[in-house]
């Protein structure tokens, strides 16, 4: 096949130059966070504007840190991520599901089970971000926001090699134009919540809304 599915993009775009099991290299739990603190409370202050409190939080290719708002409560966060470890030393979490999204793009939960995802400086991983997005706008709300952020740190070996191609603005107009492929989510917009001045790490969002729970 010579393009992912819902992209436009050929499928070289999507390569990375380490093809070994992503399970492999999570082996091992990294307990350290990936941006600087003031690019983490710009995470934060985006989850505040964005998700609702008392609503059900899914927190895609998670951590040992989740970066919510620690005096929000929730109905319940669900983590998905590799390493079980980091996935269990988590306090935020309520739940959590081991899965390489690589392998098994589908989200094993039921159609319209969330009021808000966030993906967090993960999305430059994902080599069929379309068909995880498309489901993350089926187990979302109507109108439920999903909240991808990034920066300009990555592990260069499994990040897609589109995103090496790229600058900052280019990676904005790429995560915007993979929501739109998913094909089920509205409102898309891209952000720029780089803590000022500029004496850290560059923070960027793009945000949408689920326009309907399940297909």
């Amino acid at each position: 096949m010579d393009d992912k599915p819902g992209s436009t993009l050929p499928a070289q775009a999507f390569r990375r130059m380490d093809e070994t099991p992503d399970e492999l290299f999570y082996t091992q739990p990294r307990f350290v966070t990936h941006i600087d603190d003031p690019a983490i409370a710009a995470v934060t202050g985006l989850y505040r504007e964005f998700f609702p409190p008392g609503g059900h939080i899914l927190d895609l290719m998670s951590s040992w840190v989740s970066h919510l708002l620690p005096e929000v409560e929730y109905a319940g966060v669900t983590g998905l991520g590799l390493n079980a470890a980091e996935l269990a030393r988590n306090p935020r979490l309520t739940r959590h599901v081991v899965q390489n999204l690589n392998t098994d793009p589908h989200l094993p939960f039921e159609p319209a089970s969330f009021d808000g995802c966030g993906i967090c400086v993960s999305i430059d991983y994902l080599t069929d971000p379309v068909t995880v997005l498309r489901e993350v706008g089926r187990v979302l709300q109507p109108g439920a926001p999903v909240v991808i952020t990034f920066s300009n740190r990555c592990f260069p070996t499994k990040a897609i090699a589109i995103w090496h191609a790229l600058d900052d603005a280019g990676h904005v107009a790429l995560v915007q134009e993979l929501l739109r492929a998913a094909g089920n989510f509205t409102d898309i917009q891209g952000l720029d919540r780089s803590p000022r001045p500029r004496r850290s790490d560059p923070l960027y969002a793009v945000v949408g809304r689920a326009v309907h729970g399940e297909d």
